[in-house]
């Protein structure tokens, strides 16, 4: 098996993934996680390959998550905003990237994450677990959760409010 072979959900994923990483400005979103309904817990790998799930990192505390990739260009759009919100929040609110497997290996990840996206939480979803239990539409797809996991934001695209979304986060 290639790593670009692969096959049932995953491949559904992959398409739908790969299909989707330009959206418009003001796109409405039709897909993701509903507002208000409690983030679920996810299993999927430490850059290292280590099995990890996702409820211990944002236990107790606000959250963002962004699923992205090293080819997205509207993740690469978004990063100034992430890293400033980092900056500025780092330590209130846990901030995770979590890797989708399409076109990119664990190895590029780990390379790109220590030049940029220092200080997130970083997880590969190898098996899309986590893709599939919060419905993403596309990269760049980013979901805030309040510090009792209940999701108070989601949105997609290389411009976002980050900053007022933390701020509903943390009320």
């Amino acid at each position: 098996m290639t790593k670009s072979h692969v096959r049932g959900p995953t491949a559904a994923i992959a398409l739908m993934l790969a299909s989707l990483t330009f959206v418009p400005e003001g796109a409405a979103q039709e897909s993701g996680i509903p507002v208000g309904s409690k983030g679920p817990d996810a299993a999927m790998e430490t850059l290292d390959g280590a099995a990890a799930t996702l409820a211990p990192v944002i236990a107790g505390k606000p959250a963002v998550i962004e699923f992205w990739a090293t080819w997205c260009p509207n993740c690469k759009e978004l990063e100034p905003a992430l890293m400033a919100a980092h900056k500025k929040y780092g330590d209130r609110v846990a901030f995770v990237g979590v890797a989708v497997s399409v076109n990119q290996s664990t190895e590029r990840v780990r390379r790109y994450t220590a030049e940029r996206m220092v200080g997130f939480t970083h997880f590969y979803d190898r098996r899309g677990n986590a893709v599939e239990v919060y419905d993403v539409p596309a990269t760049s797809y980013v979901v805030v959760l309040n510090k009792e996991g209940v999701v108070v934001y989601t949105g997609l695209g290389g411009k976002q409010d980050i900053e007022g979304a933390i701020q509903k986060a943390l009320k």
